[in-house]
């Protein structure tokens, strides 16, 4: 029996009633759904609309659909291929095991309600998925950041030498990124976490049942308070496939940096066999094929947001079909982002940092240009004066194929009286490093202490 088809007096057209159907994808929230029934059972229970006993059969029968849907195979039975959609398959099921008693369930509720608690169940639980996922990922990082903790990196601006950092500097500045990550998903979560059972198909219900205890018995902070917007709301699940793209932005950025350091050109990281694949004509080729699957899955979620945003902008209130749409988006989006996760996880257990390389780079190419700017500086040289006669001197320097720390100070006082011998302790890469010392820089010490937080906040 249809949830609909009392008004309707001729057959569905098949192919039609196959483009309708949904169960193929939103069975993925048949145990958030039947959670949610068995509550709605025992509220309309405290309302004297069901007896006891029937509340009884109702949550038993409710407990026996989840343990054959756990059962392998068996949502995959050719009898089910013809379900609607996961609501109308729990009814069906319902009613074969406890008999009509089974259609009293859906009393004073619509499949507008119904769907829309099961999204917020299910999304809930897999917000926290996420969450450890992420702080996975971030133990990697810190593990990794703990290991060369005081090697130093080049660091780069428009992918240029800039100024050396420690590559534990580069690996938190990941781990900040997903701790703001961690972040946006409880605030998303919070939205999430309201109930909207009890509205109805769009008007409210006329039973008295207690939305309240509802909400306290599935775990939600409360209840939605206008009937209309909570059956039509899809917000949350923008909210979070938006939050979802940023973190998905933020691996591909990490992926980026890790693939140009596995170049042979860059050559400050070799990627694990774990974690790369070959060429199938070039023998001698390791590609990172983990990471550029990373990069490139994040436009597959990015694409998600705009579908969604497309999908509600133009939909009157209340309910409309076109909200079946938001599904297959969630679930790929929760999909892609978890498989993300492991990966960019399991890549930085993987990977081998050459220290001496990295330590090279990080001291050539005139990457301490700035400190003897800062030098000069200290020297009660205004600024943009230092700026320039250091400009200068690496103008020289490149010309005589020598780095700044190779000229000798007689080279060096022909662009300024004011430098001394001191000036090359100041301009090694030690004291380039050591200078950043200010919270948030990179000198070892605020490295360290930067390090010691981010294991806190992954402990707390």
């Amino acid at each position: 029996m249809k949830l609909w088809g009392g008004r309707f007096s001729g057959e569905a057209d098949q192919h039609f009633a196959e483009f309708n159907a949904s169960f193929r994808f939103d069975r993925r929230l048949l145990a958030a759904d039947l959670r949610a029934c068995a509550a709605h059972a025992e509220a309309l229970g405290r309302a004297r609309v069901l007896q006891p006993n029937e509340v009884q059969e109702i949550t038993q029968g409710l407990e026996r659909i989840g343990e054959m849907a756990r059962e392998p195979g068996y949502l995959d039975r050719p009898e089910f291929s013809a379900a609607e959609d996961v609501h109308s398959f729990i009814e069906a099921r319902l009613v074969e095991l406890i008999g009509d008693t089974g259609y009293k369930l859906h009393t004073g509720r619509s499949r507008n309600d119904q769907v829309a608690v099961a999204t917020r169940l299910f999304l809930r639980e897999e917000i926290g998925r996420i969450d450890e996922l992420i702080r996975d990922a971030q133990r990697a990082l810190v593990e990794l950041a703990e290991r060369h903790s005081n090697d130093p990196l080049p660091g780069y601006t428009h992918l240029q030498k800039a100024q050396p950092v420690l590559f534990a500097h580069f690996l938190l500045a990941y781990f900040t990124m997903l701790q703001r990550d961690r972040e946006r998903m409880a605030e998303v979560n919070r939205r999430v976490n309201i109930l909207p059972l009890g509205s109805g198909a769009l008007a409210g219900t006329n039973f008295p049942v207690d939305r309240e205890w509802i909400a306290r018995q599935l775990g939600f902070d409360g209840v939605t308070h206008n009937s209309l917007d909570a059956v039509s709301d899809r917000d949350y699940i923008i909210e979070f496939t938006g939050a979802a793209a940023i973190t998905m932005m933020h691996l591909s950025r990490l992926a980026e940096d890790l693939i140009i350091y596995a170049t042979q050109e860059f050559g400050f990281i070799k990627l694990g066999d774990a974690i790369a694949t070959g060429s199938s004509l070039m023998p001698q080729k390791k590609n990172p094929d983990s990471l550029e699957l990373v990069r490139g899955k994040a436009a597959r979620v990015f694409g998600h947001v705009t579908a969604l945003l497309a999908l509600v902008k133009g939909l009157p209130l209340a309910y409309n079909k076109d909200l079946q749409e938001d599904k297959e988006a969630l679930f790929d989006t929760l999909e892609t982002l978890a498989g993300s996760l492991r990966v960019v996880a399991t890549v930085l257990r993987n990977i081998e940092f050459d220290a001496e390389r990295a330590r090279r780079g990080a001291a050539s190419d005139y990457t301490n240009a700035t400190d003897l700017a800062d030098y000069l500086v200290r020297r009660n040289v205004e600024f943009r004066k230092a700026h320039e006669i250091v400009g200068r001197l690496v103008v020289y320097a490149i010309q005589q194929q020598k780095e700044l720390g190779e000229l000798t100070l007689a080279e060096y006082r022909r662009f300024s009286p004011l430098f001394d011998e001191d000036l090359f302790t100041a301009i090694s890469l030690e004291s380039s490093l050591a200078g950043k010392r200010q919270i948030g820089g990179t000198a070892p010490e605020q490295v360290e202490q930067e390090l010691q937080q981010a294991k806190a906040l992954l402990e707390r």
